[in-house]
């Protein structure tokens, strides 16, 4: 398999975050998008790819390594700079819909030991993203 831009690994994160309870809403494809357009770090992404990377991704996940190694390569892909922003993409899918389900939960706990982030790291971005998406009602 040839290897994944850094680009391509923060898709494949949203991805398979979007992905893991089989349902992959549209509040969430929406997200994916809304986390393109206006993060810096996809400043200089083709967004007219978005919809192949995300093919590509899905392909990857029925491989023969499937999510292990999907991850392994979302891993190797991400200079370290990145893993934050990275789990803070994945996070940021699970939780716009304001509903995380245990198929998310377990997603982002295997994320998080593959991309080696802290627990204090991961509670900040989880706490930034809820008081974001936070709504009045």
């Amino acid at each position: 398999m040839p290897s994944l831009t850094p680009h391509e690994a923060l898709i494949y994160l949203m991805v398979i975050t979007s992905a893991s309870d089989r349902d992959m809403t549209d509040v969430e494809l929406a997200r994916i998008g809304d986390v393109i357009r206006s993060w810096p770090v996809f400043i200089d992404f083709n967004q007219d790819r978005l919809v192949a990377v995300a093919q590509e991704c899905q392909k990857a996940l029925n491989g023969k390594d499937g999510l292990e190694g999907v991850l392994t390569r979302v891993a190797g892909a991400l200079p370290e700079r990145l893993r934050d922003t990275a789990y803070a993409a994945a996070f940021e899918v699970a939780a716009v819909d304001l509903e995380m389900r245990i198929e998310e939960v377990r997603v982002l706990q295997l994320i998080r030991l593959k991309l080696d982030l802290d627990t204090l790291t991961v509670a900040a971005i989880a706490r930034a993203a809820k008081a974001r998406l936070r709504t009045l009602t």
